[in-house]
């Protein structure tokens, strides 16, 4: 029977997962189907039912879910559970096991882009569930500052349970920064806009972006035309695909210049 995998979220339309899990299934042929679903939180415990009576082999979370899964869950390997998001479910020896792969994701693509993250200070917008991972991997990569601006104070303070180091700022305000990294969901659509004034930030700072889809949100277009290095989450992404696709296959998949022209 052929093997199921599903990525899940709220919205799902966006998500490029489908087109790269099958072709590298197709590849490295292995016999199995990859698919996307929009879910709401009341459903989360029938699918993980799924999982466990093997109807589904393994499931990716994205938005808003990375954290509403954990209490579904039996065991979190240690990023997981150090970071409190989990975006990969695997059922291993009769336990549905959560992990972190944007971790990882996020770390090989800053690496691509050799840009010295050490000593940098970094102004995150957003403190949804991928959050957590992009602040613990700033933390090892040793930047000397990491400030959080999110609308809803509430939600950026509950980071600070994980993560004492972070500085938190009111929206609309703007910490000196050498990095920014846009974390919410403004620019899904594309006529999304965040309404931050960056005019005055000066030259030559990274404006990162973890959406992927489009490819140029209007905040990388406003980071580039103030003469700033702009990259979208393109690279991420694809990394924790490959690292996810590892824990349920064995295979670490190659990522080639095919696969990153693909995920356009």
């Amino acid at each position: 029977m052929k093997k199921k995998f599903l990525v899940i979220g709220d919205p799902i339309d966006h998500s490029l997962s489908p087109k790269l899990h099958n072709y590298w299934i197709k590849k490295n042929n292995i016999f199995a189907i990859y698919e996307k679903k929009q879910i709401k939180e009341n459903q989360i415990r029938d699918l993980l039912l799924q999982v466990r009576k093997k109807e589904i082999n393994g499931i990716n979370v994205t938005v808003p879910f990375k954290k509403k899964v954990i209490p579904y869950l039996d065991e979190l390997t240690l990023q997981a559970r150090d970071t409190q998001s989990v975006n990969t479910i695997f059922l291993e020896k009769g336990k549905i096991i959560g992990h972190n792969t944007d971790i990882g994701g996020f770390e090989l693509s800053l690496k691509k882009i050799k840009f010295n993250f050490a000593g940098k200070k970094i102004l995150i917008l957003g403190a949804g569930g991928v959050v957590s991972s992009l602040i613990y991997t700033l933390n090892k990569m040793q930047v000397s500052k990491i400030t959080i601006s999110n609308r809803t104070i509430k939600k950026a303070e509950s980071l600070r349970d994980l993560f004492k180091n972070i500085s938190i700022i009111s929206w609309g305000s703007i910490s000196e920064f050498d990095v920014v990294i846009n974390a919410t969901s403004i620019g899904l659509n594309k006529n999304d806009s965040i309404d931050l004034d960056l005019s005055k930030v000066g030259k030559n700072k990274l404006f990162y972006d973890v959406i992927y889809n489009p490819k140029e949100t209007n905040f990388l277009k406003k980071g580039k035309i103030l003469g700033n290095l702009t990259v979208n989450g393109k690279m991420m992404f694809i990394y924790q695909a490959s690292l996810a696709f590892k824990i349920w296959h064995g295979i670490l998949p190659n990522v080639d210049n095919n696969v990153i022209e693909m995920i356009n």
